[in-house]
């Protein structure tokens, strides 16, 4: 690993190349932190989604310098049969599967209309339980990021450099998607699908089954272009009939009994 910066088209490349990645990553990290900080009461969301990503950054930067290390991560611990575990795959699969149970419980939420200042059970979220939460999924990240990146240079300087410009990026722009998925429900549940779809594919490498990325981020980029042409239809619709927008609701917030009665009585 080295430090020196000899600019030319292929360290371009790579650069370009990283960075594209570390953005998309950065999306996935923002929406993840913006599903657990809207648990927060809101004097403490913006606090949670800063230092999140303050601490994400930090952490990966730590892991590049360490990038040596990080490399005999990917040699065998432990063999069952013929599959063979690493440390990067034991981490890859905890991680996912926590990712996992993490979207399928915020889905489940937002289907039974539960507060989302609170967790299971109907606990209080506090600002360390989200924080440890969101650093938990920003090491999953960061770990395939830098195995990912080292395999592509040796050259820490341009790693490092990537990583800071694309939290940066990343830190002016987690106010807007906080704001943006938590005004739309319909988005939030998407994000959570996705977020879903990651912990399978994380699950999966962790497992040796190898997916190539694009499988996974064609079919998220033609998603996100379906959701953002429903919304769109669905603004000119309400600046048609004068009508102010109106969040969807996934929940009726009726009781069981009234929910049951509105069933029993006769239709008009």
């Amino acid at each position: 690993m080295e430090f020196a910066l000899e600019f030319t088209p292929d360290l371009a490349l790579v650069f370009v190349t990283l960075f594209v990645l570390e953005v998309v990553l950065g999306v996935d990290n923002v929406i993840f932190i913006s599903i657990l900080a809207a648990k927060l009461p809101k004097e403490q969301q913006a606090k949670a989604r800063n230092l999140g990503l303050t601490l994400a950054m930090l952490m990966r930067i730590l892991l590049v310098l360490f990038a040596g290390w990080i490399i005999t991560l990917e040699e065998d611990l432990f063999a069952i049969g013929d599959l063979g575990f690493s440390g990067r795959d034991l981490i890859l699969i905890a991680g996912g599967l926590f990712l996992v149970y993490k979207a399928v419980t915020e889905i489940h939420h937002k289907l039974e209309g539960e507060d989302d200042h609170g967790s299971v059970g109907g606990a209080k979220a506090t600002f360390g339980s989200v924080l440890a939460q969101i650093l938990a999924l920003d090491l999953v990240f960061s770990l395939d990021s830098v195995i990912t990146a080292v395999g592509m240079t040796s050259n820490l300087l341009v790693i490092i450099t990537v990583v800071v410009l694309s939290f940066g990026l990343m830190l002016f722009a987690a106010k807007h998607i906080f704001t943006f998925v938590n005004n739309h429900p319909t988005v939030k549940m998407l994000a959570l699908a996705f977020l879903l779809l990651i912990g399978v594919f994380l699950v999966a490498e962790g497992f040796g089954i190898h997916i190539d990325k694009a499988f996974i981020y064609g079919p998220m980029a033609f998603a996100i272009l379906v959701e953002g042409l429903n919304l769109a239809a669905a603004a000119r619709k309400r600046k048609r009939m004068g009508v102010a927008a109106e969040p969807v609701h996934l929940h009726s917030g009726y009781t069981p009994e009234e929910e049951a009665q509105a069933i029993n009585e006769p239709k008009a």
